[in-house]
């Protein structure tokens, strides 16, 4: 069911909404992420710093495991103190993503109109303009098995959200945990996904599609040939030795993609106590308050060759 919002119901705000209608286009510095934090409220010792460190005026959260009541009393307080608004479609167990903006949200959409289920309608996508850009957050299902159910439910789900994107603005971003490595490039060693979802033919396939749209791939256009994961298996020292995968994508329109002067892996947010398995994905458009820098920061210190390399049982990511 798709549920739309105007200056309303789940925004929040710091500040008293202004008049309905969509927000000027911006062209200024924007700095937008995309980070799965994989349960916000114990990824919130890390969250919190984060924002103030890194200062992005767009971030796009997925895997909140929150509902959207419970959201708002951890994150609110501390959300508007920092001057964003957000929007979110969460479940108190799984799932859930948000969108928290310093440039404005409007015209707020939870769900994708027509989107399929399994066997409801999960909380995988929330759409909001923030600065003129038509901004989705999406959390894509895991697919789990090739040829399994929730696999083919992946594939209509991709396609309900191409067509969510295709009846969209042509100034729009797709910014998310797709769950799909977009080629073999993508992931430490193509030989140890065989057989496993987030790289099969039918997959790409379907985020081609989404692509085909006009949407670019920021980080693999800035970063063309070097080795970018944004996802590291907990176990088995696999994120020390980088065997990694490129499952976080920051897609957007050419008009977008045109303003973009940094791309990059924010590694750092990887490392230490109590991370998730995935680090934020940054693009800055119109200035780049860090320099060109990437494509992953701080870049690991000892990668592992993708020849040989130890793998746990089950390589590909086990999220819902």
């Amino acid at each position: 069911m798709r549920r739309r919002q105007r200056n309303r119901g789940r925004v929040h705000s710091a500040c008293t909404a202004g008049p309905a209608g969509p927000l000027p286009y911006i062209v200024g510095p924007v700095r937008v992420t995309t980070w799965n934090v994989n349960s916000v409220k114990q990824r919130l010792p890390r969250l919190l710093p984060w924002l103030d460190q890194r200062k992005p005026d767009v971030v796009c959260l997925q895997e909140l495991k929150l509902g959207d009541g419970a959201f708002a009393e951890l994150l609110g307080h501390e959300l508007a103190a920092r001057g964003y608004a957000f929007a979110v479609h969460g479940e108190a167990r799984w799932n859930g993503v948000a969108i928290l903006s310093k440039v404005g949200l409007d015209d707020i959409v939870q769900g994708l109109p027509n989107g399929p289920g399994f066997p409801h309608q999960e909380a995988r996508a929330v759409t909001a303009t923030c600065g003129g850009i038509r901004v989705h957050s999406v959390y894509v299902p895991n697919g789990r098995e090739p040829d399994s159910d929730h696999y083919r439910y992946k594939l209509t789900w991709l396609a309900a959200l191409r067509d969510t994107v295709a009846a969209g603005p042509e100034a729009a971003i797709v910014a998310g945990d797709v769950n799909i490595a977009p080629a073999d490039a993508d992931v430490f060693d193509p030989a140890a996904f065989t057989g496993s979802t987030h790289v099969t033919a039918p997959e790409r396939a379907a985020l081609a599609e989404l692509q085909a749209l006009g949407l670019h791939d920021v980080v693999r256009d800035r970063w063309p040939h070097e080795r970018v994961f944004s996802y590291w298996d907990y176990r088995a020292g696999m994120f020390h030795q980088d065997l990694g995968m490129r499952i976080d994508l920051i897609l957007a329109s050419a008009p977008v993609a045109a303003r973009a002067k940094a791309a990059w892996v924010d590694r750092l947010a990887r490392k230490g106590t109590g991370p998730s398995d995935h680090a934020p994905v940054v693009v800055d458009l119109d200035e780049a308050p860090d320099g060109d820098i990437g494509p992953v920061v701080p870049p690991p210190s000892a990668p592992r060759t993708r020849k040989g390399a130890k793998l746990p049982q089950a390589p590909a990511p086990t999220d819902t």
